[in-house]
């Protein structure tokens, strides 16, 4: 941040009295500008056996593959979010959405929050933000074509549940160097 969002006059970044980092305050106002991690939500819809994933018609990672996932908006809850990525991203709803995972991606300023629920049909499309939407089981998976890392631990995470006939709540933290997909 170069400008103040208040007065628009140039901010200097130095640590705030009380504060413990440095923030970008404004020299005319006063105004301190805090900046903090997106929440990005997102579900991995199931049909039978087999989950409905999107081929990214957008970057960053155009044309590779994804759960459908975006930032949260102002005034919906988060499980709210989900749906409306799904239905943006794959013309789609599903119904009893249950948290699924927590991801820290501290590098980039983002928390992900991973839901999963079953699809109230199997109509979907691809929405603006892709270009194909397709079911694929297990073995289907495109691993190679994943576009984030955080998606490919959270469908190893899903079908690891899976197989053990037990979904548990997963938090953990992707690092920087794992952004090379399997």
């Amino acid at each position: 941040m170069r400008y103040c969002s208040e007065c628009g006059a140039p901010v200097a970044h130095r640590i705030p009295k009380g504060d413990d980092r440095e923030r970008a305050i404004c020299t005319v106002c006063g105004t301190v500008h805090y900046q903090n991690p997106n929440l990005v939500v997102g579900c991995i819809p199931e049909w039978e056996d087999r989950l409905l994933l999107c081929r990214r018609a957008i970057e960053p990672r155009y044309g590779l593959w994804t759960l459908p996932a975006g930032f949260l908006e102002m005034g919906e809850s988060v499980s709210e979010g989900a749906g409306r990525e799904l239905q943006e991203e794959a013309c789609a709803t599903v119904s009893d959405l249950e948290l699924f995972a927590m991801f820290d991606l501290v590098f980039v300023g983002q928390i992900y929050l991973m839901f999963r629920g079953p699809l109230t049909g199997p109509d979907f499309a691809p929405g603006e933000e892709s270009l194909e939407t397709a079911l694929f089981s297990e073995t289907e998976i495109p691993w190679r074509k994943m576009a984030f890392p955080v998606i490919s631990e959270t469908l190893k995470l899903y079908f690891a549940d899976r197989a053990a006939g037990c979904f548990r709540i997963h938090s953990g933290r992707i690092e920087r160097k794992s952004l090379e997909n399997p």
